[in-house]
């Protein structure tokens, strides 16, 4: 019962002319002819790219096989594992007598696979010997890893083979094709009977799958309108027909027909008018001509160099019509400056997995955070026992990792997303001896990627550049001595007293200005040695860190004093950050490990403002947009006037100067497609609202939202225009949220997408959506309009 208007195999694409039904996942790349998939008088058509289409590790996870399943040293259990027949989703025997089926979970919801003993668990629960034999799967959401033994080394490669390669191609899908798939999933499940026909009450359950409410007099008209043989089911052509009316976007087709001036169709001529006036692009006929040729899926539409409204509809799904400008998805910043210069996204108890009293404490989430371009990561290091130091929450109830196979984890993914340096910041409270060994480890483990002498001959006067630091680890902490003294034959101690960490002293109210007695421990030679680049020391006042300090050395600021420099001192705190790196943490009393706005805090210059990132937030949400573009890389370079020595840029009384770009955004909320269900195991729809939130200076921070929809996540329309003033755009980021109304309770959160204001294509565009961990809702997202108007008095 599954069909297709028009489905893409790579560059070969099947039109209305040729009408594919099938039962088989694109991703493979191909399709296969099984015949009791198509509905009759129908012959399904067999056809073939390069990819997937007859790979033995592909038909090794079709026909499936036993492996052991690893919980704990006592819980290994063999289960059944095989991928179904739509090559997304992955089915698993479970022996729960209380489960009603067997267990299953998507493709799309796998985050990697680790061939080898490489989770805490396997680590933990399996022998070396097993080593060969080892996998895991590891997913996007907070679901535990799935840590697994095949029988043979051969069957181990085959599984992480085959899923990596179906994760691979899954990637490779537009918008569109991702859009198809699932409608067909839908489809799929709705036809209970398996007779590839659809009756009135199948479509019904059909429409609640897609998350659209009808009453039945609608679903009535909608399945007479379709059922032309009066037989009281619909089949073939006529599943056809309600899929157009389906999946129709009303609103592409008025765009479309607006500037189709040459027989109902576009030309090329017709193509680069629409893209110099609605798009604002600057380019010329051999790119619209381009475009046809890429995008049009009728041959006979495109030998005559003509795009049609299904080629037109193809190519407003593609990533270069999103509305991040594709330009920024790779690295297109300056990596030359001084580190000091950039936005760093920075982590904050970076191990732990939860809240900060008794959550658990884990390498997974360093691996987490650096995946999602981390750049800073921490580390709370304490005495351990066999004398191995270890990490955790000290006097909490939160779960110890071993220092090393932290250190051992952040080698492994430093530099999987970006290539840019990565920052230890250590947190120190162990003895002498065990920071000694923590010397160790980190010299052996990182070897030459660690950072162990200032870079060059000389005495250095600032900091080096990414680019300089490129694949390397720079250590945060406490230091004996003067980095020049390193250039001297001056004899240093092998130990000596220094001040704890600030963060040591949580405890303390800011509001209280009395000094303080700090606390202090002794410091190993060995560990204060491969101290280069970011010594923590006190923070004294902007005017003794100007007089006293080298530019190496940093401080770190709670987010309760961050926050009172901004406001009250933003200037001067401005000043103080183009010469030296400013670290911001939250506060003690977020024991649930919420997190602060970390806006204000760009806004004066701070480089390493640390979140919580194993909190879902908004906060966490705008960090991530702040870190979109720049080919994700953790490294933002900051505006010229938040590294300039004499800036006179305030962000709270925003005098004139350079800055203030005073620019006019208007978007249009037009529709969104296929938003997922809040709860999926709840039976109602969504009535879905769009907000659009705007963050960034105090005269840039607003917010404006559409009216609800009822009813309907599928393809609801609001048409609605706002208009916002951004005066510093280099500051501002634009956040599209879209929210589940509800009259009785606060509206429940459905998806979001954050990227910096300049970052923003103009024109139409569809918007991304993601969940609440940062992850890409497969199908879901916002169709919109942007305008972007300079200030023409300015």
């Amino acid at each position: 019962m599954i069909c297709s208007r028009y489905c893409y195999l790579g560059y070969i694409t099947v039109g209305r002319k040729g009408i594919i039904f099938i039962d088989f996942d694109i991703t493979l790349g191909s399709f296969y002819s099984v015949e009791r998939y198509c509905p009759s008088g129908i012959s399904a058509k067999l056809w073939h790219r390069t990819g997937l289409d007859g790979d033995p590790d592909l038909q090794f996870l079709l026909s499936g096989g036993d492996l052991l399943k690893v919980r704990s040293s006592n819980w290994k259990k063999t289960r059944f594992y095989k991928l179904r027949e739509d090559c997304k989703t992955l089915w698993y025997e479970s022996h729960k007598t209380v489960r009603a089926s067997n267990p299953t979970f998507c493709v799309d919801d796998i985050a990697t696979v680790r061939q080898g003993r490489h989770t805490e668990g396997l680590r933990k629960h399996t022998d070396d010997k097993v080593e060969s034999r080892a996998f895991s799967i590891l997913f996007k959401s907070r679901r535990k890893n799935l840590d697994l033994i095949a029988s043979s080394e051969e069957e181990a490669k085959q599984w992480v083979t085959g899923l990596e390669k179906l994760m691979s191609n899954m990637g490779k899908l537009t918008q569109q094709q991702k859009t198809e798939h699932w409608i067909f999933n839908c489809m799929r499940k709705a036809d209970k009977d398996r007779n590839n026909k659809m009756c009135l009450k199948e479509l019904k359950s059909f429409m609640h799958h897609i998350n659209i409410e009808v009453d039945d007099a609608y679903a009535q008209t909608v399945f007479e309108k379709c059922d032309q043989s009066k037989c009281g089911f619909l089949d073939g052509k006529e599943i056809e027909h309600f899929y157009e009316i389906l999946t129709d976007r009303e609103e592409i087709g008025t765009i479309y027909e607006k500037y189709a001036k040459t027989g109902g169709m576009m030309n090329a001529e017709d193509l680069l008018n629409f893209l110099i006036t609605e798009q604002r692009e600057a380019v010329d006929l051999n790119h619209a001509l381009t475009l046809i040729n890429k995008y049009e899926p009728d041959s006979s539409a495109k030998e005559k160099k003509m795009m049609s409204k299904d080629g037109f509809m193809m190519y407003l799904h593609q990533p270069e019509c999103l509305i991040f400008n594709p330009a920024h998805r790779s690295v297109y910043q300056d990596m030359t400056q001084p580190l000091n210069h950039y936005f760093i996204s920075s982590s904050h108890n970076t191990y732990l997995m939860e809240d900060q009293l008794k959550g658990p404490s884990s390498t997974e989430a360093y691996i987490r955070a650096l995946l999602k371009s981390c750049r800073c990561v921490e580390l709370d290091c304490w005495d351990g026992s066999d004398d191995e130091p270890v990490i955790y929450h000290g006097y909490t109830l939160t779960s110890k990792i071993l220092f090393k196979d932290a250190i051992k984890a952040i080698k492994d993914y430093a530099f999987k997303t970006s290539e840019y340096p990565v920052i230890l910041s250590l947190e120190n409270h162990c003895s002498v001896e065990q920071q000694k060994i923590m010397a160790q480890h980190m010299i052996s483990i990182l070897g030459s990627a660690l950072v162990t002498k200032p870079l060059g001959d000389q005495i250095p006067t600032g900091f080096p550049s990414p680019e300089e630091l490129k694949g390397r680890f720079v250590i945060k902490g406490k230091r004996l001595n003067k980095l020049e003294d390193s250039f001297t034959t001056k004899a240093n101690s092998t130990e000596d007293i220094v001040s704890e960490e600030e963060e040591s002293g949580d405890d303390e109210e800011e509001e209280d200005q009395k000094p303080k007695e700090s606390k202090t421990l002794k410091l190993a030679k060995e560990l204060s040695d491969i101290v280069i680049y970011c010594k923590s020391v006190h923070f004294n006042g902007f005017e003794d860190a100007k007089d006293n300090l080298s530019f190496y050395e940093m401080s770190s600021f709670k987010e309760g004093k961050s926050v009172k420099l901004a406001e009250e001192s933003a200037n001067q705190y401005i000043h103080h950050n183009v010469d030296k790196l400013s670290r911001i943490y939250p506060a003690g009393m977020r024991t649930d490990s919420s997190n602060y706005n970390p806006v204000p805090l760009w806004n004066s210059g701070c480089q390493i403002v640390a979140l919580n990132f194993q909190t879902q937030s908004l906060e966490m949400d705008v960090n991530q947009g702040r870190f979109l573009p720049n080919g994700q890389s953790g490294y933002i370079l900051k505006p010229a006037y938040l590294r300039d020595r004499a800036s006179e840029f305030d962000p709270i009384t925003l005098t004139r100067g350079g800055w203030l770009q005073h620019k006019t955004f208007h978007v249009m909320v037009i529709s969104a497609q296929q938003l997922p269900k809040v709860n999926p195991k709840k039976t109602s729809i969504v009535d879905p609202l769009v907000r659009v939130e705007i963050y960034g200076v105090n005269s840039d921070v607003a917010t404006k939202e559409t009216e609800p929809v009822e009813n309907n996540g599928f393809n609801p329309s609001w048409n609605a225009r706002f208009q916002f003033d951004v005066y510093v755009p280099e500051l501002a980021l634009v956040r599209f949220v879209v929210e589940d109304h509800d009259t009785t309770s606060s509206n429940e959160f459905v998806g979001q997408y954050t990227l910096p204001f300049t970052s923003i294509q103009r024109g139409y565009h569809h918007v991304p959506l993601v969940n609440k961990n940062g992850d890409r809702l497969p199908s879901a997202g916002l169709f919109v309009h942007t305008m972007i108007l300079d200030d023409e008095s300015q």
